[in-house]
């Protein structure tokens, strides 16, 4: 029994190494996606370039050229060219060269949040305060190092008058937009024309309170003959260094690249070295692309009830394209065809993101574990409409685990108390027969059964723990509302590790209690192993945050008081019947 357990400790303290580094690998292997191997998939620009039979003859025309993205945005641009828009959650600009939102904040969501009781406590203990980078999170940018854009547009058919592309330029009515007092909805418009009699109308729309904008393209053809064409959106980027922090160094490396959804295969990342390797085209009835990074998501959504084309494509210069395009629209002369799309940018919200297109909250990744984490995050949520306070919705949870699990841990605390009161018989058992390994063993065994003793029934709580421990680690790592959620006092922020590692150092010493109350191993080279694993496992959880550490001390120091209630009841049973 003592080896036994001695192993499951060991490959306990395993798994937590090897959670620290998963961050680092991306989830282990590549993504296997379904692939076509084709090089047509998508042009140089990273426009779709063989659709179908009728190849659209414009796209080579205009943004085949291979550095256009790059000269858009490295050249200074004319402020009359881009259109500023803010509403109560995001900021925005929008390039009238293709439509293209080229910048976008998140209003809501800062950088560094200002921990001015954590300021306080460091000046007082005489320790530097640094400076906070309050400035909104950025998705969409337009610096070349971390560039990422959302890009929109039409693909004319092989003979036809000439749509506008991501590279078209367009004419804005006024370069700014702000969503007034009172006001629920925005609306920016954007005109294009050929000259020749077509026109596009673009307009995006935007929602009090909403990361989702609506983008719309009406169609009105004046050329004398049938148009013939796709709508296609993507987007484009590159990764870059911000989001690569190590773990120790108090960051959490989280999936960071593409996914798509499709009805056929639901949800599926496609990684930057997938990109490499080769063209996703994939055709769905519904479905969204999106690029997505630790806490937020980009994502473009077509309409549910028409099918798209899913693509990726590696463009030159370390930057990377996933998006989808619809099937052929017919716009007869002399009428007008409506396009639209959806374009969300905002918090991975699983609440809110349900509500927008089907499996988007799957971008919240708790791993294999999902099945035990969303239940876990739906708690967390009701117990948090209560308090008010995700910290005290963990130790909320902490409590229901502990209720869910207590016949088991009931049994396994009778079990190691009952172990702890037969110590010295299996002590005096070892130095007797410690020339005979085999009759000590066949003794031992005998002992248990006749004392009534489950020489297994201690190991039951670390079994138990460990899945919840990693499902909970992921829930608190990838859940957005944790990010920057204060608890009480020093406490500013449950999703990063405590600044002063008051937490770490209480449960080490409740870790450290609670091995008091468990029978010690006969083996002296194994009790003196044990004896070090409250400092291991301390030193393991300074780096890990606050809201998982806060999670294990509530749950060391409940088994505390139930293991010492149930040892005390059994050792007064035991002396009451001798």
């Amino acid at each position: 029994m003592d080896n036994l357990r001695f192993i499951l400790i060991v490959v306990f303290a395993m798994l937590l190494l090897l959670l620290t580094q998963a961050w680092e690998q991306d989830y282990g292997e590549k993504t296997q996606v379904a692939t076509v191997a084709a090089t047509d998939g998508v042009d140089a620009a990273g426009v779709p370039a063989s659709l179908s039979s009728t190849e659209p003859s414009a796209v080579p025309a205009t943004p085949g050229a291979q550095d256009l993205h790059v000269a858009a945005i490295a050249l200074p641009v004319d402020n009359s060219k881009v259109i500023t828009i803010t509403t109560d959650v995001i900021r925005l600009e929008i390039d009238t060269h293709g439509g293209t939102v080229r910048q976008l904040d998140l209003l809501t969501y800062p950088i560094q949040r200002d921990n001015s009781f954590v300021n306080q406590l460091r000046q007082w203990v005489g320790l530097s305060v640094a400076e906070k980078n309050h400035a909104p999170v950025r998705l969409f940018n337009p610096e070349l190092d971390k560039l990422f854009l959302a890009q929109n547009g039409l693909i004319s058919g092989k003979g036809m008058a000439v749509g506008p592309t991501h590279e078209s330029f367009f004419e804005a009515k006024q370069a700014s937009y702000q969503l007034a007092q009172g006001q629920d909805s925005l609306v920016v418009p954007l005109i294009w024309t050929d000259n020749k009699g077509l026109k596009v109308n673009k307009t995006f729309t935007f929602t009090r309170g909403s990361f989702a904008i609506t983008v719309q393209q009406e169609i009105v053809n004046a050329t004398g003959k049938e148009w013939v064409g796709r709508q296609y959106s993507q987007l484009l980027r590159v990764p870059y260094e911000e989001n690569k922090s190590s773990f120790l160094m108090g960051g959490m490396r989280a999936f960071d690249g593409g996914v798509i959804y499709t009805q056929k295969d639901k949800y599926q990342k496609i990684s930057f070295s997938d990109m490499e390797d080769s063209n996703l085209d994939v055709a769905s009835q519904a479905g969204w692309a999106a690029m997505i990074q630790h806490y937020f998501a980009s994502a473009w959504i077509p309409p549910a009830d028409q099918e798209n084309h899913y693509y990726t494509k590696k463009l030159p210069d370390g930057r990377y394209v996933i998006g989808s395009y619809s099937s052929e629209v017919v716009v007869e002369n002399a009428s007008s065809v409506q396009l639209v799309t959806k374009l969300f940018a905002g918090p991975k919200i699983q609440p809110v993101m349900e509500n927008i297109a089907p499996g988007l909250e799957l971008t919240v990744d708790y791993s294999v574990l999902t099945f035990i984490g969303k239940p876990i995050y739906w708690l967390l949520n009701q117990i948090h409409n209560l308090f008010g306070n995700w910290g005290l919705a963990i130790i909320g949870v902490t409590l229901c685990i502990k209720l869910l699990f207590f016949p088991l841990s009931q049994a396994s605390f009778k079990s190691m108390a009952k172990m702890r009161n037969i110590q010295p018989l299996l002590k005096d058992l070892q130095e007797r027969y410690k020339d005979d390994r085999m009759r000590f063993n066949n003794e031992m065994m005998a002992l248990y059964k006749r004392e009534k003793v489950n020489p297994l029934g201690g190991c039951l709580p670390v079994l138990v723990q460990i899945p919840v421990f990693m499902c909970l680690y992921w829930v608190l790592s990838e859940t957005v509302e944790f990010r920057q959620a204060p608890f009480l006092f020093w406490i500013q922020d449950l999703s990063v590790e405590d600044p002063f590692y008051i937490l770490p150092l209480i449960m080490g010493v409740t870790m450290k209690i609670q091995q008091s109350l468990n029978p010690a191993p006969i083996d002296p080279i194994q009790a003196k192993v044990m004896k070090m694993f409250p400092l291991v496992f301390t030193v393991f959880f300074l780096f890990f945050p606050a809201g998982l550490v806060l999670y294990w001390v509530i749950n060391n120091t409940l088994s505390i008081l139930q293991q010492w209630y149930i040892t005390k009841t059994i050792t007064k049973t035991i002396t009451k019947a001798s």
